[in-house]
């Protein structure tokens, strides 16, 4: 993603890219609180439009199939990454 809208908006896809480009001077203090909030907002909503394709699903459940998970462990489809 850095590589193809990096030129365009700078790549704030997350709040450590934001922090990054002010630590490095080339994001204006001012501008990094408004932008850390509205992609804590942005992840929030993106998570809750995720949980609402994922429950129109027959059988979903948040607990038992791992919804969101990082597909590690049990979570993962046959246990590759077991243990």
């Amino acid at each position: 993603m850095a590589f193809a809208i990096g030129h365009i908006s700078g790549c704030h896809l997350n709040p450590t890219v934001s922090v990054g480009l002010w630590m490095g001077g080339r994001f204006p203090k001012a501008e990094l609180a408004p932008y850390i909030a509205v992609q804590i907002i942005g992840g929030i909503v993106g998570a809750g439009v995720l949980y609402l394709i994922a429950s129109g699903q027959a059988g979903f459940d948040t607990t038992a199939s791992g919804f969101a998970s990082n597909d590690f462990g049990e979570h993962s489809p046959g246990g590759y990454f077991s243990r």
